[in-house]
């Protein structure tokens, strides 16, 4: 071992130092101790999207359960009645496959986007986004700007300050309650759960309205963008779905290094300066509060707001804009055109995705489309396997779960086939209301020894006289030995 070698290792004492020692201990926190993030306003291209989502958002989520189809709510999801109506659209469990298309779809979905354009739906559109930028923007009113905020919690309690925050307080409170008690009129009708709330009824329906509303005003009110940054498993895999051609905000470093303050009017180049003149206001816009000039980083949720911040300082120092922008790492590396990296936007993994986007979109719509309008369900009654009746004939029971899909009262008439000889010897023919289902007791009989001993296959024909549809579902025919 050389020399530096041994100049370079640390040696570390076997015995501990005693109490009395010269030297002090330090102690290391595994955890980062938390920041309260003051994001500063901003005005800009990427911000306006911000609120238009914002807006559109929850327009769609508040006004949505109000709306009426007919006698009914336009979308209500009635686990009760384990009914869902989306529109014209009646759903039954049986329906799932079409929540688990929906589900795919969305992923896929997201998988598009982020592979285009990184983190579109974290930046512009996700309830815990939408939500903390309510939330902020009631905050930014009660309180004042930034800088203002910032003097008030520094500041002593007195009136004022009590007054605003409790203000704000209260104004969280009412938008969080709202939200909670919209998204339980999802579940139960709005209106009738607007009665059971002011007559303090519905013990469950407040509950949920309650923990909904706590968990509004927790992750939008106090939480904000540790919710982001430690709790959603996006961040922690979006990496996988980036590459060199994806979209994402970047900092122009070789146009922008080495930064620092400086007068409009002076030659910055040749005081060998970039473009960044360090004023840090990227960093205070960030609702996530990281400096994108350190690279891209996973708590970076792609809103844009700094590439507002800097276009706005870019525009001041009459400098050009695009010191940070949304650029692909290949992008910036190669100085391409905008024209040039958007024609790197269908590469194999981007057209692979839209290819199989479109399928399951048209799968599934074809499929609503030539959804039968009524739903059958066969049971063998298995307290009554076979027995012989009046007429030496053979009797097998079922019991038939008819489930009138449409929102229309429909006839239905029931059939027997696959033995020669069967036939229904109960009430054949039924009446069913709007979206009702209901069980009907079905014998079926055969002439004695027309078909040996064993299990035998027939087919239960469910016809709806009002709009020529028929459902064929299986059964089997016991016949003792």
């Amino acid at each position: 071992m050389n020399h530096s070698d041994q100049s370079a290792r640390k040696v570390i004492p076997i015995n501990p130092a005693p109490a009395d020692s010269a030297e002090s201990e330090e102690l290391v926190s595994f955890y980062e101790a938390h920041k309260k993030i003051y994001p500063r306003s901003i005005s800009g291209v990427f911000s306006r999207w911000r609120m238009a989502m914002v807006i559109i958002t929850q327009l769609v989520f508040y006004g949505l359960p109000w709306l009426q189809w007919g006698e009914r709510q336009l979308v209500l999801f009635d686990l009760g009645a384990r009914r869902f109506y989306i529109f014209g659209l009646v759903l039954y469990p049986q329906d799932f496959i079409y929540l688990t298309g929906l589900l795919i779809i969305s992923a896929l979905s997201l998988f598009l986007f982020t592979a285009v354009a990184g983190r579109l739906w974290c930046g512009f559109a996700c309830p815990q986004t939408v939500y903390t930028e309510i939330f902020m923007w009631i905050e930014h009113k009660v309180e004042g700007d930034r800088t203002a905020r910032l003097r008030l919690d520094a500041a002593p309690w007195n009136f004022e300050k009590i007054r605003k925050k409790f203000l704000k307080q209260f104004l969280w409170i009412g938008v969080a309650l709202w939200t909670g008690f919209t998204f339980v009129g999802y579940f139960v009708p709005i209106r009738q759960l607007g009665g059971e709330l002011l007559a303090f009824q519905g013990g469950w329906q407040i509950f949920w309205v309650l923990f909904y509303s706590f968990a509004t005003y927790g992750n939008a009110g106090f939480m904000r963008e540790q919710v982001c940054k430690y709790m959603c498993p996006y961040a922690r895999f979006q990496s996988a779905m980036f590459d060199k051609d994806t979209l994402i905000v970047s900092y122009d470093a070789e146009r922008g290094e080495p930064r620092g303050p400086r007068n409009k009017n002076i030659d910055h180049k040749a005081k060998g300066l970039g473009d960044c003149i360090d004023c840090t206001l990227c960093v205070q816009v960030c609702p996530t509060g990281i400096d994108i000039r350190n690279g891209l980083q996973y708590e970076c949720i792609g809103c844009g707001l700094c590439v507002d911040a800097c276009d706005s300082v870019m525009e001041k120092m009459h400098y050009p804009k695009g010191l940070i922008r949304y650029v692909t790492q290949n992008g910036l590396r190669n100085h391409w055109t905008r024209a040039q990296m958007l024609r790197r936007v269908f590469r194999p993994r981007i057209i692979i995705y839209t290819i199989l986007l479109v399928l399951l979109c048209v799968a599934m719509l074809t499929s609503l489309m030539m959804r039968s309008p009524m739903k059958v369900d066969v049971v063998r009654d298995r307290a009554t396997l076979s027995r012989i009746v009046a007429g030496g004939k053979l009797e097998n029971v079922y019991r038939l779960q008819i489930m009138n899909a449409t929102e229309r009262a429909h006839h239905y008439r029931i059939s027997v086939e696959g033995i020669d000889g069967i036939e229904i010897a109960s009430e054949n023919e039924v009446d069913l209301g709007p979206a009702e289902a209901r069980w009907v007791v079905v014998r079926a009989q055969i002439p004695y020894a027309a078909v040996e001993p064993g299990s035998h296959p027939i087919r239960f024909i469910i016809e709806s006289l009002d709009e020529k549809a028929k459902v064929v579902e299986k059964s089997v025919f016991l016949v003792p030995r």
